[in-house]
C-alpha cells in the first residue's frame, strides 16, 4: 500500500476521536479526576502468547484479555504480529477488536528492526526506514507513539550522535502520521539516563521522548533518580513489576516512591503494567501490580 493510502485509511478510521500523536497524550494528561490513567503492556503476557504457558493467547484476543482484567488501553509489542505491519487486513481485525471491546491502543513496542545508531550509514539508514512500517502501523491502529530502541557502537560520545541522527530521522518521517518516537531504557546506554536524556535534547523534536521503565537499569544504578532524569521527556511510563509480598507491594521497586516522582514530574497519562516476573502466573502477576497501582492512584485522589 502507498503512504499517502494507508495514512488516508488509517486516518479514517480513528475518525474525530483524533487518537493519536501528541493529542492523544495531551487528552490523557489533562480533564481527568484520576492522578493517572493504567493500561496493560503486552509483554505481561509474552508466555502465554510464544505459546509456552496454557492457555496459548493468539495476538488478536490480546484487547480482549486486557478488557477481563478491568483495563481498556494497551501497549503492543510488535514481535507478536511482526509480519503483520503492513497487512491492512489484519491491522483491521486488531482495530476492530479493541474497539469492539472498548479498548484504546496507545503504542507499539519495536524490537528486532535493526539499530537506529548503526555506525555504518547505509545500515543505520535501513534500519530508520525499517521503522516506518511501524510508524504507518500505529498510525492506523490509533496510537500515539512507537517505543524503539537507542542501540549503537563506538563511544558513548559516538554513540550519541549516531543514536540522534537516526532517531531524527525516524521522529520526522513519524511527525507526518502525528506519532511520536518514544526510548525506552533498555539496556546498554539506554538504562543511563544521563546519556538517554542528552539523546533526546540533541534530537531536538517535539515528537521524540522517553518511556521510563521502572526496571531495565543495572544494580548499581539509582532507578529513582534515573526514572526522575527521564520524566521530563517522558511520553509514556512502564510499571515494570516482578514479584510482591504479603502486603501486595512490589520487592525489588518502592512503587509508592516510584508514582511520587512520575506524579511530580506533572505526569498524569498511561501507566502501562509490564508484569516480568516468574513466581507466579502472569495473570495473578498483572493483577497484583494493577491492585498496588490502583492503592496509590487512590491514595492521591484523595489527597
Amino acid at each position: 500500500m502507498e503512504r499517502r493510502e494507508f495514512l488516508k485509511v488509517g486516518a479514517g478510521m480513528v475518525g474525530s476521536l483524533c487518537l493519536c500523536g501528541r493529542t492523544l497524550h495531551a487528552a490523557e494528561s489533562t480533564g481527568s479526576k484520576r492522578p493517572f490513567k493504567i493500561s496493560l503492556a503486552q509483554w505481561s503476557l509474552h508466555r502465554r502468547l510464544f505459546g509456552t504457558a496454557n492457555p496459548k493467547l493468539d495476538n488478536l484476543d490480546f484487547t480482549k484479555t486486557a478488557r477481563g482484567f478491568g483495563i481498556d488501553a494497551v501497549e503492543y509489542v510488535n514481535v507478536f504480529f511482526k509480519d503483520k505491519a503492513k497487512d491492512k487486513e489484519y491491522l483491521t481485525q486488531m482495530k476492530k477488536r479493541a474497539d469492539d471491546n472498548g479498548v484504546v491502543s496507545l503504542l507499539i513496542m519495536c524490537d528486532g528492526e535493526g539499530d537506529l545508531g548503526d555506525p555504518v550509514p547505509t545500515q543505520r539508514s535501513n534500519s530508520v526506514e525499517r521503522h516506518y512500517k511501524w510508524v504507518e502501523a500505529a498510525n492506523f491502529l490509533g496510537c500515539h507513539s512507537i517505543r524503539v530502541n537507542a542501540h549503537s557502537k563506538g563511544t558513548p560520545e559516538q554513540q550519541m550522535e549516531l543514536t540522534a541522527d537516526g532517531l531524527r530521522r525516524l521522529a520526522e518521517y513519524a511527525d507526518d502520521y502525528g506519532i511520536n518516537v518514544i526510548v525506552e531504557n533498555h539496556g546498554g546506554l539506554s538504562s543511563d539516563a544521563a546519556w538517554l536524556t542528552s539523546v533526546i535534547k540533541k534530537v531536538g523534536l517535539a515528537n521524540c521522548g522517553t518511556l521510563p521503565d521502572f526496571g531495565n537499569f543495572p544494580d548499581d544504578v539509582d532507578r529513582y533518580e534515573s526514572v526522575k532524569m527521564l520524566m521530563p521527556y517522558a511520553k509514556a511510563v512502564s510499571a515494570k513489576s516482578y514479584d510482591f509480598d504479603q502486603q501486595g507491594n512490589e520487592t525489588k521497586i518502592d512503587y509508592y516512591r516510584m508514582m511520587d516522582i512520575v506524579l511530580k514530574a506533572g505526569y498524569h497519562g498511561y501507566v502501562g503494567i509490564e508484569y516480568e516476573g516468574s513466581r507466579q502466573p502472569e495473570e495473578q502477576g498483572i493483577l497484583a501490580t494493577k491492585r498496588l497501582l490502583e492503592k496509590i492512584r487512590q491514595k492521591y485522589a484523595e489527597i
